[in-house]
């Protein structure tokens, strides 16, 4: 699903900032994966990135998307998701928010929760090391498969 105008804007404004405020090059390349990323709510891995950026930048390698993914999340303008499979998804979201996986299909979807966002971490935590950050995943089946499974009962 693709984001509002507004919310794109807002994104590669983002992008722009922070690329300027940590002296990191805004290359033609970096901008076009970033765009990609931050134009969707998919959460696509690295190889639908390059796929997709392909098509605008037929010369660009699967290595510069690689490289470039792992540079802007190392730069905190995208976060990785990871499904039940252990595959990596890409968010450009870094909003607080959770994700819920389906282990049917691995389609990965925000939501929101403030309840979640100000979860308690345990004081014994501390000792493994400093939180920077808390998600919640949560895992299930989604209304579209759950749609589908309905279907194929009904029909057999």
């Amino acid at each position: 699903m693709a984001v509002s105008e507004t919310q794109l804007r807002r994104r590669m404004k983002q992008f722009t900032e922070t690329c300027h405020r940590r002296r990191l090059k805004i290359t033609h390349q970096r901008t076009e994966v970033f765009r990609d990323l931050a134009a969707t709510e998919e959460h696509p891995d690295a190889e639908a990135v390059y796929q997709r950026v392909r098509k605008r930048i037929p010369a660009i390698s699967r290595d510069t998307v690689y490289r470039t993914l792992a540079t802007l999340e190392a730069q905190g303008l995208i976060c990785r998701a990871e499904t039940y499979t252990g595959a990596l998804r890409y968010d450009a979201n870094t909003e607080p928010h959770h994700h819920f996986v389906c282990v049917e299909c691995g389609c990965v979807q925000d939501f929101f929760s403030n309840t979640l966002n100000n979860l308690p971490i345990p004081r014994s935590v501390g000792a493994l090391g400093t939180v920077e950050s808390a998600h919640v995943q949560v895992r299930g089946i989604c209304a579209t498969c759950r749609r589908l499974k309905a279907r194929k009962r009904r029909t057999h």
